[in-house]
């Protein structure tokens, strides 16, 4: 098979969907046409600018329009600003002909079969043989969109469905056509994984495919079994949120989020289409529903649906929920169930489920009503949807982010344990499990030599999950390579003498456990290992220090044991630095404070796309004590020596800290000098990033790493950048910008940027800088406001974090 590369991607249709696939193909470094209708009609402004419908403006309206809009969405499609250059819009009757020059054409039209075969009719005057051609079609059977064209086209078409927002969502289906050639499978299957940063899912033509016929299921039996147990829309969201591994927006707030009218669209689509399926009955819309629909209650994009954003008599903003009794909405309600008060101690989402199909109250009743209907709704898909049980699981994960799949959940309650409950609510079992049983095979799921097997049903036996080969799953490796723990880490032998500290606090916090790991890790790595990865598959690398002990500390005034702690700290993170072998840090997802420091002193950051890193310890009064303060005046004093204007860097670096600037993503990061270009890399499928980690740490290794000599060399400007900075922080809080206890904040990071203030520029130690840093921290802590802006934060519950 000859070797396919993608170098141009042709987009067709701008829609929210197409213009977020544009972005996302536009994110991973590759030239997007993107193209859309022509208007057939001016619009008030084109009108009064005297344009007729021939001018370019008027004719690229559409596609520049949404691509514009989309950009401006939040949560961002782009992962930086300047990568929406790499997208050129056009439209469908002057530009179509340059489809001929793209490698792979990605049709995101209106969802009408009629349409969609005229579009492909239409490129397939222009398109090149050979070029890949699929539909993100969500639902409309591929096998109708071909009919017509030519073997060629038949042979290199699929559907290749993106879930919404693309940039976000890992799912990626892959559905062939009656004719598509595997090896266009095959490509399409690995370019998900390894460009796309995506979870690839190679699914059967039916309807819905396999995310959203599970997914859909899932929420339409939620809908009727919410009224049938008296449930509130609040109670659903709480039963079906974190405290089963799901989003926080959980069964109702998403619906809002997605809109109801696309729910019921799909929903529909299998009623219609699933005849012989045996819970079609589930698909009919609720009452309810179907009053939503007619009054436009359709979520976010109507102002209401299950939530309603409004105004109170005080002029606050207030959430009302709809009474699915009366369809009115009122205040919202707290819902409490003791059920989920026996899980709050169990950080492990799967150790929960045996707690809460064991409940005793409603929420016992909810989890054994709802899992048994899930679990027998997932049987009998197989071999409908899809051949392999972990296909279905991959899919509900990646597309609706749900921590564990639904064979996941069956394991981590029993399979015995579900066949009962779906036994009490009157459901049959599916041969195969039963088959499963009787073959001595427990568990959908079992882990050998550190990789995830399946009841592969034909074989009856566990089969190696495809694919695993490029990652690396802790999960699976941590028992068997273990070579240290505490409370707060776990160390594990990742093979060819690379370590990995992996934090296993609460939320990844960094406190005195996690150090005192840190640091053993870097002794067992300097005598019997080549190198060490500091990473861990949380959702989080680290929401930074525990600032809990550090305000017990301040409250008590036990100031000596304060300075010691930060000492230890900054000691741990300069050892980071100069250990003598490299040392990386796999960052992702959120990297705050004291998990952004640790990031600064590795020797390399091997950054998830999806990495929202910054120094964020103004927002609790203080200034990045761990080194961050010194690390950023390290890199301007850098900067210097390449001929930047002196002051003007500084004081970039001094806003990145002073703003609390996060980054949206890994790229972002380069911006703000928290990554630094050359060294640091960024990955977009974070399920390779430890290996990837990994192998870079083997690289630096192999190529005869030493350990570096410390810093005695770092330019800092005195009073000259002092007074600037001073005289700034007056002016701000002058004209009311900043409080007068963010001035002091700012004083204080200003003094240790400057490196104090010295009469003129002077090279000095990290030391040095250490010291005015952790000075400077001590000092924040003995003010009132500081404490405040603590005690607050722990009593609303928000992460301890600096």
């Amino acid at each position: 098979m000859a070797k396919r590369i993608i170098r141009k991607v042709a987009v067709i249709g701008s829609g929210i969907m197409g213009s977020g696939i544009a972005c996302h193909f536009a994110n991973i470094g590759l030239d997007v046409l993107l193209l859309d209708i022509v208007p057939r009609e001016l619009n008030e402004k084109e009108k009064a600018k005297g344009l007729t419908l021939e001018h370019k403006v008027v004719r690229n309206r559409m596609v520049n329009d949404s691509l514009t809009a989309a950009l401006k969405s939040k949560p961002s499609p782009i992962y930086h600003t300047a990568f929406a250059k790499r997208i050129t819009t056009g439209n469908l009757e002057d530009d179509i002909a340059k489809v001929k020059d793209v490698d792979w054409i990605i049709e995101v039209v209106v969802e009408r079969l009629d349409i969609k075969q005229q579009v492909f009719e239409n490129l397939e005057k222009h398109r090149t043989p050979g070029t890949l051609i699929t539909s993100n079609t969500s639902g409309i059977p591929i096998h109708f969109m071909s009919e017509g064209r030519s073997e060629d086209f038949q042979k290199h078409f699929c559907g290749t469905h993106f879930f919404n927002p693309a940039r976000y969502l890992k799912l990626f289906e892959i559905i062939p056509g009656p004719k598509t050639d595997q090896s266009v499978l095959d490509f399409l299957n690995n370019y998900g994984e390894q460009y796309l940063g995506k979870t690839s899912v190679v699914a059967k033509d039916t309807p819905a495919f396999i995310g959203n016929r599970i997914g859909i299921f899932s929420i339409m039996s939620l809908f009727h079994a919410v009224k049938e147990m008296g449930l509130t829309v609040e109670e659903v969201d709480k039963l079906t949120g974190p405290v089963i591994g799901r989003p926080k927006s959980a069964t109702f707030r998403t619906v809002d989020v997605v809109g109801l009218d696309t729910l019921v669209h799909v929903a529909n689509g299998i009623a219609q289409n699933c005849p012989k399926d045996e819970r079609k009955e589930l698909f009919a819309l609720p009452d309810f529903i179907n009053t939503m629909m007619e009054n436009k209650w359709l979520g976010s994009k109507t102002g209401q649906g299950f939530y309603k954003k409004t105004k109170n008599a005080e002029g606050k903003t207030e959430i009302l929920s709809l009474d699915l009794d009366t369809l009115e909405y009122r205040p919202n309600k707290r819902a409490k169930f003791a059920t989920l008060e026996l899980t709050k101690t169990i950080d492990n989402v799967a150790d929960r489920f045996k707690v809460l199909v064991g409940g005793k109250d409603s929420a016992g009743e909810f989890y054994r009503k709802s899992f048994a209907h899930l679990f027998a709704y997932v049987q009998n898909r197989i071999p409908e949807i899809t051949d392999e049980l972990y296909k279905i699981d991959d899919a509900m994960k990646a597309g609706f982010g749900w921590e564990h799949g639904p064979f996941q959940i069956w394991d981590a309650i029993g399979v015995e344990k579900g066949i009962e409950l779906m036994k009490a609510e009157g459901l049959d079992v599916a041969s195969w499990v039963t088959e499963m049983i009787a073959s001595g095979s427990t568990t959908f799921y079992t882990v050998k030599e550190g990789a995830t097997h399946f009841y592969d049903i034909p074989s009856k036996a566990q089969t190696k999950v495809p694919g695993q080969d490029a990652f690396i799953i802790l999960d699976n490796i941590r028992k068997q390579t273990e070579v240290y723990k505490n409370s707060g880490v776990s160390v594990q032998d990742l093979g060819d003498g690379i370590l990995n500290v992996e934090f296993r606090s609460k939320m990844n916090t960094i406190g005195g456990d996690v150090l005192a790991g840190l640091n053993k890790a870097i002794d067992l790595a300097e005598k019997d290992f080549a190198g060490l990865v500091v990473g861990n598959q949380g959702p989080n690398f680290s929401v930074g220090a525990n600032i809990g002990m550090i305000f017990m500390m301040a409250v008590e005034q036990e100031y000596d044991e304060l300075n010691m702690a930060i000492k230890y700290f900054q000691d741990t993170m300069m050892r980071m630095r100069y250990s003598a072998i490299p040392t990386v840090s796999a960052a992702h997802g959120m990297t705050l404070g004291g998990g952004c420091e640790l990031s600064l002193h590795a020797d390399k950051v091997v950054a998830a796309a999806e990495t929202y890193i910054g120094l964020v310890e103004f927002g609790v009064g203080v200034i990045p004590g761990g080194g961050g303060s010194k690390e950023m005046a390290l890199r301007a004093s850098d900067t210097f020596r390449k001929g930047d204007v002196e002051l003007n860097v500084l004081q970039e670096h001094f806003l990145t800290i002073g703003m609390a600037k996060v980054s949206t993503s890994a790229y972002e990061a380069y911006d703000t000098g928290i990554l630094q270009k050359g060294k640091d890399i960024v990955v977009v499928n974070k399920d390779r990033q430890i290996a990837t980690a990994k192998a870079h740490a083997k690289i630096m290794a192999d190529a005869g790493y030493t350990q570096p000599v410390k810093r005695n060399d770092v330019l800092v400007l005195g009073k000259q950048a002092l007074g600037m900075f001073l005289v700034g922080t007056d002016s701000m809080e002058a004209s009311h910008y900043i409080s007068e206890h963010d001035k002091k904040i700012a004083d204080k990071l200003a003094y240790v940027m400057a490196g104090g203030d010295l009469s003129e520029p002077t090279q000095v130690s990290e030391q040095y800088l250490l010291d005015l840093e952790r000075e400077a921290f001590l000092s924040l802590t003995t003010e009132r406001k500081t404490l405040e802006r603590i005690e607050h934060m722990l009593k609303r519950g928000k992460p301890l974090r600096n």
